[in-house]
Protein backbone atom coordinates (compact mmCIF):
# COMPACT_ATOMS: atom_id res chain seq x y z
CA UNK A 1 0.00 0.00 0.00
CA UNK A 2 1.13 3.37 -0.63
CA UNK A 3 2.26 5.95 1.94
CA UNK A 4 0.38 9.44 2.49
CA UNK A 5 3.47 10.94 1.46
CA UNK A 6 4.39 8.92 -1.90
CA UNK A 7 -0.03 9.75 -2.66
CA UNK A 8 1.25 13.49 -1.91
CA UNK A 9 3.48 13.70 -4.15
CA UNK A 10 1.40 12.15 -6.83
CA UNK A 11 -1.33 14.30 -5.92
CA UNK A 12 -1.95 17.50 -8.25
CA UNK A 13 -1.96 19.52 -4.55
CA UNK A 14 0.41 20.81 -2.46
CA UNK A 15 0.70 21.17 1.43
CA UNK A 16 -1.13 24.23 1.29
CA UNK A 17 -3.85 23.09 -0.57
CA UNK A 18 -4.71 20.13 1.82
CA UNK A 19 -4.61 21.97 4.80
CA UNK A 20 -7.04 24.61 3.55
CA UNK A 21 -9.65 21.65 2.42
CA UNK A 22 -8.86 20.27 6.03
CA UNK A 23 -9.85 23.90 7.01
CA UNK A 24 -13.00 24.21 5.19
CA UNK A 25 -14.45 20.88 6.26
CA UNK A 26 -13.87 22.09 9.67
CA UNK A 27 -15.74 25.39 9.17
CA UNK A 28 -18.50 23.48 7.26
CA UNK A 29 -18.88 20.96 10.22
CA UNK A 30 -18.83 24.30 13.27
CA UNK A 31 -16.67 24.52 15.60
CA UNK A 32 -19.50 22.94 17.88
CA UNK A 33 -18.79 19.56 16.18
CA UNK A 34 -15.19 19.73 16.59
CA UNK A 35 -14.16 22.47 18.75
CA UNK A 36 -13.40 19.65 21.77
CA UNK A 37 -11.87 17.19 20.33
CA UNK A 38 -8.56 16.11 20.03
CA UNK A 39 -6.44 14.82 17.18
CA UNK A 40 -7.59 11.40 16.80
CA UNK A 41 -11.07 12.06 17.23
CA UNK A 42 -10.87 15.13 14.59
CA UNK A 43 -9.22 13.06 11.85
CA UNK A 44 -11.89 10.01 12.30
CA UNK A 45 -14.41 12.95 11.68
CA UNK A 46 -12.30 14.42 8.76
CA UNK A 47 -12.19 10.67 7.14
CA UNK A 48 -16.10 9.97 8.01
CA UNK A 49 -16.46 13.56 5.75
CA UNK A 50 -14.10 12.62 2.97
CA UNK A 51 -15.94 8.86 2.52
CA UNK A 52 -19.28 10.32 2.34
CA UNK A 53 -18.58 12.80 0.35
CA UNK A 54 -16.51 10.48 -1.94
CA UNK A 55 -19.84 8.46 -1.94
CA UNK A 56 -22.10 10.99 -2.62
CA UNK A 57 -19.80 12.43 -5.56
CA UNK A 58 -19.80 8.58 -7.12
CA UNK A 59 -23.64 8.55 -6.95
CA UNK A 60 -23.80 11.81 -8.42
CA UNK A 61 -21.38 10.87 -11.64
CA UNK A 62 -22.87 7.23 -12.15
CA UNK A 63 -24.43 6.46 -15.72
CA UNK A 64 -24.44 4.26 -18.85
CA UNK A 65 -24.05 5.03 -22.50
CA UNK A 66 -27.75 6.76 -23.88
CA UNK A 67 -27.64 3.29 -25.92
CA UNK A 68 -27.70 1.38 -22.81
CA UNK A 69 -30.54 3.93 -21.29
CA UNK A 70 -32.66 3.82 -24.08
CA UNK A 71 -32.71 0.02 -24.67
CA UNK A 72 -33.15 -0.52 -20.57
CA UNK A 73 -35.89 1.90 -21.23
CA UNK A 74 -37.77 -0.63 -23.87
CA UNK A 75 -37.17 -3.51 -22.03
CA UNK A 76 -39.12 -1.59 -18.52
CA UNK A 77 -42.13 -1.53 -20.93
CA UNK A 78 -42.42 -5.26 -21.51
CA UNK A 79 -46.23 -5.51 -20.40
CA UNK A 80 -47.04 -2.98 -23.58
CA UNK A 81 -48.11 -4.07 -26.44
CA UNK A 82 -46.36 -5.63 -29.47
CA UNK A 83 -47.01 -2.65 -31.66
CA UNK A 84 -45.85 -0.32 -29.12
CA UNK A 85 -43.02 -1.99 -28.26
CA UNK A 86 -42.19 -2.61 -32.40
CA UNK A 87 -42.56 1.56 -32.44
CA UNK A 88 -40.38 2.08 -29.68
CA UNK A 89 -37.65 -0.30 -31.00
CA UNK A 90 -38.01 1.39 -34.28
CA UNK A 91 -37.47 4.89 -33.31
CA UNK A 92 -34.50 3.99 -30.95
CA UNK A 93 -32.41 2.32 -33.55
CA UNK A 94 -33.45 5.56 -35.80
CA UNK A 95 -31.82 8.03 -32.70
CA UNK A 96 -28.88 5.45 -32.56
CA UNK A 97 -28.25 6.19 -36.12
CA UNK A 98 -27.06 9.75 -35.26
CA UNK A 99 -23.15 9.37 -35.35
CA UNK A 100 -21.76 10.22 -31.95
CA UNK A 101 -24.46 9.42 -29.67
CA UNK A 102 -24.70 5.73 -29.17
CA UNK A 103 -21.67 5.92 -26.38
CA UNK A 104 -22.36 9.03 -24.79
CA UNK A 105 -22.76 9.28 -21.47
CA UNK A 106 -26.69 9.63 -20.42
CA UNK A 107 -25.13 12.43 -17.73
CA UNK A 108 -23.49 14.62 -19.85
CA UNK A 109 -26.43 14.76 -22.79
CA UNK A 110 -27.88 18.35 -22.42
CA UNK A 111 -30.62 19.60 -24.38
CA UNK A 112 -28.98 21.35 -27.02
CA UNK A 113 -27.64 18.03 -27.93
CA UNK A 114 -30.90 15.94 -27.97
CA UNK A 115 -32.87 18.59 -30.20
CA UNK A 116 -30.03 18.17 -32.81
CA UNK A 117 -30.42 14.95 -32.33
CA UNK A 118 -33.93 14.54 -32.77
CA UNK A 119 -33.33 16.71 -36.07
CA UNK A 120 -30.98 14.66 -37.65
CA UNK A 121 -33.06 11.19 -36.76
CA UNK A 122 -36.58 12.63 -37.99
CA UNK A 123 -35.82 15.15 -40.06
CA UNK A 124 -38.24 16.23 -42.68
CA UNK A 125 -41.40 14.52 -40.71
CA UNK A 126 -42.74 17.10 -37.88
CA UNK A 127 -44.92 13.83 -36.49
CA UNK A 128 -42.03 11.71 -36.35
CA UNK A 129 -39.93 14.69 -34.77
CA UNK A 130 -42.84 14.89 -32.02
CA UNK A 131 -42.95 11.34 -31.34
CA UNK A 132 -39.61 10.99 -30.83
CA UNK A 133 -39.25 13.56 -28.61
CA UNK A 134 -41.77 11.72 -26.54
CA UNK A 135 -39.71 8.51 -26.52
CA UNK A 136 -36.19 11.08 -25.81
CA UNK A 137 -38.08 12.12 -22.83
CA UNK A 138 -39.28 8.74 -21.49
CA UNK A 139 -35.31 7.58 -21.91
CA UNK A 140 -34.05 10.45 -19.83
CA UNK A 141 -37.06 10.07 -17.28
CA UNK A 142 -36.15 6.32 -16.57
CA UNK A 143 -32.45 7.38 -16.38
CA UNK A 144 -33.24 9.65 -14.02
CA UNK A 145 -35.27 7.05 -11.79
CA UNK A 146 -31.98 4.49 -12.34
CA UNK A 147 -29.70 7.68 -11.24
CA UNK A 148 -27.89 7.56 -14.42
CA UNK A 149 -28.82 11.51 -14.76
CA UNK A 150 -30.43 14.24 -12.52
CA UNK A 151 -32.47 15.94 -15.33
CA UNK A 152 -34.44 15.33 -17.69
CA UNK A 153 -32.70 18.10 -20.87
CA UNK A 154 -35.49 17.33 -23.04
CA UNK A 155 -38.28 19.34 -20.78
CA UNK A 156 -35.93 22.70 -22.10
CA UNK A 157 -37.61 22.67 -25.38
CA UNK A 158 -41.26 21.75 -26.53
CA UNK A 159 -42.30 19.70 -29.59
CA UNK A 160 -43.10 21.49 -32.58
CA UNK A 161 -46.69 22.57 -32.90
CA UNK A 162 -49.30 20.41 -34.29
CA UNK A 163 -50.65 21.88 -37.57
CA UNK A 164 -53.76 19.60 -38.30
CA UNK A 165 -55.22 19.67 -41.03
CA UNK A 166 -59.49 19.53 -40.95
CA UNK A 167 -60.86 16.34 -41.65
CA UNK A 168 -64.40 16.76 -42.80
CA UNK A 169 -66.85 14.46 -41.99
CA UNK A 170 -68.63 11.56 -44.21
CA UNK A 171 -71.54 12.49 -45.83
CA UNK A 172 -74.63 10.72 -45.34
CA UNK A 173 -74.39 9.40 -49.14
CA UNK A 174 -70.54 8.00 -48.14
CA UNK A 175 -71.96 6.63 -44.71
CA UNK A 176 -74.67 4.96 -46.82
CA UNK A 177 -71.79 3.25 -49.22
CA UNK A 178 -69.91 1.70 -46.50
CA UNK A 179 -72.70 0.20 -44.98
CA UNK A 180 -74.24 -1.24 -48.65
CA UNK A 181 -70.74 -2.01 -48.91
CA UNK A 182 -70.80 -4.94 -46.00
CA UNK A 183 -74.13 -6.35 -47.24
CA UNK A 184 -71.96 -7.70 -50.24
CA UNK A 185 -71.26 -11.57 -49.23
CA UNK A 186 -67.35 -10.67 -49.24
CA UNK A 187 -68.19 -7.78 -46.66
CA UNK A 188 -70.64 -9.62 -44.11
CA UNK A 189 -67.80 -9.98 -41.66
CA UNK A 190 -66.99 -6.68 -41.08
CA UNK A 191 -71.42 -5.30 -40.77
CA UNK A 192 -70.79 -4.73 -36.79
CA UNK A 193 -67.06 -3.33 -37.26
CA UNK A 194 -68.48 -0.34 -39.26
CA UNK A 195 -71.24 0.12 -37.08
CA UNK A 196 -69.02 0.47 -34.28
CA UNK A 197 -66.63 3.01 -35.99
CA UNK A 198 -69.47 4.91 -37.29
CA UNK A 199 -71.71 5.04 -34.22
CA UNK A 200 -69.91 4.05 -31.23
CA UNK A 201 -66.69 6.13 -32.37
CA UNK A 202 -63.88 3.09 -32.27
CA UNK A 203 -60.67 3.73 -33.44
CA UNK A 204 -59.91 1.02 -36.33
CA UNK A 205 -56.87 -0.86 -33.87
CA UNK A 206 -59.35 -0.72 -31.11
CA UNK A 207 -62.28 -2.63 -33.67
CA UNK A 208 -59.53 -4.91 -34.69
CA UNK A 209 -58.39 -5.67 -30.72
CA UNK A 210 -61.99 -6.46 -29.92
CA UNK A 211 -63.57 -9.49 -28.35
CA UNK A 212 -66.63 -10.91 -29.80
CA UNK A 213 -67.90 -10.92 -25.96
CA UNK A 214 -67.51 -7.22 -25.26
CA UNK A 215 -70.43 -5.86 -27.10
CA UNK A 216 -73.00 -6.72 -24.82
CA UNK A 217 -76.14 -6.33 -27.47
CA UNK A 218 -79.03 -7.09 -24.18
CA UNK A 219 -76.78 -3.82 -22.26
CA UNK A 220 -76.68 -1.52 -25.56
CA UNK A 221 -73.03 -1.18 -24.91
CA UNK A 222 -69.74 -2.15 -25.97
CA UNK A 223 -66.81 -2.23 -23.26
CA UNK A 224 -63.25 -1.54 -24.30
CA UNK A 225 -61.27 -2.33 -21.89
CA UNK A 226 -57.47 -1.12 -21.18
CA UNK A 227 -56.28 -3.53 -23.25
CA UNK A 228 -57.49 -2.43 -25.89
CA UNK A 229 -58.25 0.85 -25.96
CA UNK A 230 -55.25 3.19 -27.67
CA UNK A 231 -54.78 5.60 -24.38
CA UNK A 232 -54.88 2.37 -22.08
CA UNK A 233 -58.01 3.33 -20.48
CA UNK A 234 -61.08 1.57 -20.31
CA UNK A 235 -64.44 2.89 -21.42
CA UNK A 236 -67.85 2.13 -22.01
CA UNK A 237 -70.02 3.47 -25.39
CA UNK A 238 -73.42 2.51 -25.83
CA UNK A 239 -74.62 0.77 -28.55
CA UNK A 240 -76.99 3.19 -30.80
CA UNK A 241 -79.02 2.47 -34.24
CA UNK A 242 -79.09 -1.25 -33.06
CA UNK A 243 -82.36 -1.80 -35.75
CA UNK A 244 -79.76 -1.95 -38.73
CA UNK A 245 -78.20 -4.98 -37.23
CA UNK A 246 -81.01 -6.76 -36.35
CA UNK A 247 -80.77 -10.98 -36.04
CA UNK A 248 -77.14 -10.37 -36.96
CA UNK A 249 -74.70 -12.11 -34.29
CA UNK A 250 -71.38 -9.82 -32.84
CA UNK A 251 -68.41 -10.68 -34.63
CA UNK A 252 -64.65 -9.71 -35.19
CA UNK A 253 -63.09 -11.10 -38.03
CA UNK A 254 -59.54 -12.42 -38.13
CA UNK A 255 -57.11 -10.22 -40.90
CA UNK A 256 -59.21 -7.19 -40.20
CA UNK A 257 -56.80 -4.92 -41.55
CA UNK A 258 -56.72 -6.50 -45.02
CA UNK A 259 -60.37 -6.57 -44.55
CA UNK A 260 -61.41 -3.10 -43.89
CA UNK A 261 -59.20 -1.94 -46.73
CA UNK A 262 -60.93 -3.90 -49.39
CA UNK A 263 -64.85 -2.65 -47.93
CA UNK A 264 -63.05 0.59 -48.37
CA UNK A 265 -62.80 0.35 -52.00
CA UNK A 266 -65.76 -1.79 -52.67
CA UNK A 267 -67.59 1.40 -51.11
CA UNK A 268 -65.73 3.42 -53.87
CA UNK A 269 -63.23 4.93 -51.65
CA UNK A 270 -59.30 5.13 -53.28
CA UNK A 271 -56.39 5.22 -50.64
CA UNK A 272 -56.28 9.13 -51.78
CA UNK A 273 -59.78 10.34 -51.20
CA UNK A 274 -59.87 8.19 -47.99
CA UNK A 275 -58.67 9.82 -44.72
CA UNK A 276 -57.31 8.37 -41.37
CA UNK A 277 -59.69 8.62 -38.33
CA UNK A 278 -62.54 10.08 -40.93
CA UNK A 279 -64.84 7.62 -39.25
CA UNK A 280 -64.15 9.21 -35.52
CA UNK A 281 -64.70 12.54 -36.91
CA UNK A 282 -68.02 11.56 -38.50
CA UNK A 283 -69.48 10.21 -35.05
CA UNK A 284 -67.96 13.10 -33.20
CA UNK A 285 -69.59 15.63 -35.60
CA UNK A 286 -73.06 13.84 -36.05
CA UNK A 287 -73.06 12.91 -32.18
CA UNK A 288 -72.37 16.72 -30.97
CA UNK A 289 -74.84 18.14 -33.67
CA UNK A 290 -78.21 15.66 -32.41
CA UNK A 291 -77.15 15.08 -28.31
CA UNK A 292 -76.01 18.10 -28.17
CA UNK A 293 -74.21 17.04 -25.23
CA UNK A 294 -70.00 17.79 -25.00
CA UNK A 295 -69.17 15.87 -21.88
CA UNK A 296 -70.90 13.07 -22.68
CA UNK A 297 -69.23 12.71 -26.22
CA UNK A 298 -65.49 13.39 -24.60
CA UNK A 299 -66.62 9.95 -22.71
CA UNK A 300 -67.11 7.98 -25.24
CA UNK A 301 -64.31 9.46 -27.40
CA UNK A 302 -62.35 8.24 -24.52
CA UNK A 303 -60.75 11.95 -24.23
CA UNK A 304 -59.42 13.48 -20.85
CA UNK A 305 -61.10 16.68 -21.74
CA UNK A 306 -63.26 18.38 -24.57
CA UNK A 307 -60.44 20.56 -25.91
CA UNK A 308 -59.79 18.27 -28.54
CA UNK A 309 -63.34 17.94 -29.68
CA UNK A 310 -63.57 21.54 -29.75
CA UNK A 311 -60.06 22.22 -32.10
CA UNK A 312 -59.84 18.73 -33.96
CA UNK A 313 -63.30 16.82 -33.84
CA UNK A 314 -66.21 17.89 -34.39
CA UNK A 315 -67.47 20.20 -37.57
CA UNK A 316 -70.69 21.76 -37.96
CA UNK A 317 -73.58 19.59 -39.30
CA UNK A 318 -77.37 20.56 -39.37
CA UNK A 319 -80.02 19.22 -37.33
CA UNK A 320 -81.90 17.26 -40.20
CA UNK A 321 -78.90 15.52 -41.42
CA UNK A 322 -77.39 14.58 -37.67
CA UNK A 323 -81.17 13.23 -37.51
CA UNK A 324 -81.13 11.58 -40.42
CA UNK A 325 -77.58 9.78 -39.24
CA UNK A 326 -78.82 8.47 -36.10
CA UNK A 327 -82.61 7.56 -36.97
Amino acid sequence: MKTAKKLITELPLNMNDIARLALEAAEGLGRARWGSLGREEMMRLLRRVVQEGVRVVEESEATVSFEVAAWASVESRAGRRPSTRRDLRHFVRRMLRVEGIAGKALRGIGSGECRKLLQEAFEGSAHSYRKGRAILHSIFRYGMQQGWCSVNPVDSFDAPAVQEREIPPLTLEEVRRLEQATKQPAHRAMRWSVHLLLYCGLRPQEVQRLQAQDIHTDERCVVVRSRVSKTGGGRVVPLRCLKKLAGIEPQIPRNWQNRWRALRRAAGFTHSTWLPDVCRHTFASYHAAYFKNLPELQWEMGHRDCSLLRTRYVSPIGGRKAKLFWV
